[in-house]
């Protein structure tokens, strides 16, 4: 990529006016991040897309991380305040640190991969949106997708273990879930198997169970999203195009461990 159009992402995001949803205020992205030493900019598709769940986790369990190298965070995702609202109580993501596009304005000023847009001419937009949301999940337009799913239910012993011996997994379908359980599956100091499909099911029993909520408008249901990280200056450091679903980070296993690679 060239110097040009690395700083054309920054530029873009930079002249970004978004509702941020602490406060309800139209301002600038940015806003605030003028002495930021690196700055962190996640670009979400719906905001009750499973993806974004699982990555606002993921930023979550990796908070103190993220505060010693001096990161500053912001993210754009598509939906009203509601679902911003109950986005960030669910995962607990910063609210003053979440935008809003409800159009994914940004998205596409960034050409930001759309996801499968197939077009049906008896079927609404809404249909349509289905439909290419259904054929991505079966890995159609969605490289990556099946094999990540399958990793949820296999495990990973090159990944991280991602449940507490002492945590209590609840609001999914299933009874209560004691974190020691997945011992029997495998061990622990790894993720094991259905350990991360478990995490799955209980983002999804949450979105489903509020899915007016989360999701207000369902035409951009298949838009991916995007990770870029910058330096003080603005000149970009990483980044990261989502090509598909659970696509959200080069290495799923460790969504973050781009960061290792920071001095």
């Amino acid at each position: 990529m060239t110097s040009l159009l690395k700083h054309h992402i920054y530029s873009t995001l930079s002249q970004a006016q978004c509702l941020r949803v602490g406060d309800g205020k139209t301002t600038s992205v940015l806003d605030g991040c003028e002495s930021a030493t690196r700055l962190l900019v996640i670009i979400w598709g719906q905001l009750g897309d499973f993806d974004n769940l699982e990555y606002a986790w993921w930023l979550k369990k990796e908070s103190q991380k993220l505060q010693s190298q001096n990161i500053t965070i912001r993210a754009i995702g598509i939906g009203d305040r509601k679902s911003g609202q109950k986005f960030c109580d669910y995962t607990g993501f910063p609210a003053s640190s979440l935008y809003l596009d409800s159009i994914a304005e940004i998205h596409h000023k960034l050409e930001l991969y759309t996801g499968l847009s197939l077009k049906i001419p008896f079927l609404s937009t809404a249909q349509n949106s289905w439909l290419n949301l259904m054929l991505m999940c079966a890995g159609i337009g969605s490289p990556g997708t099946l094999k990540e799913v399958f990793r949820g239910y296999t495990g990973d012993r090159n990944a991280p273990q991602l449940i507490n011996d002492e945590e209590i997994v609840k609001s999914t379908p299933l009874p209560a879930i004691k974190g020691s359980l997945f011992r029997l599956a495998g061990g622990r100091g790894f993720q094991r198997p259905f350990e991360l499909a478990t995490l799955r099911l209980r983002n999804m029993t949450e979105v489903l169970s509020n899915w007016q909520t989360y999701v207000p408008n369902s035409a951009y249901l298949t838009q991916r999203g995007g990770t870029f990280l910058f330096d003080s200056q603005g000149s970009l450091l990483y980044e990261h195009r989502d090509q598909g679903i659970l696509g959200f980070a080069e290495n799923m296993a460790s969504p973050l461990s781009f960061l290792d690679n920071l001095e």
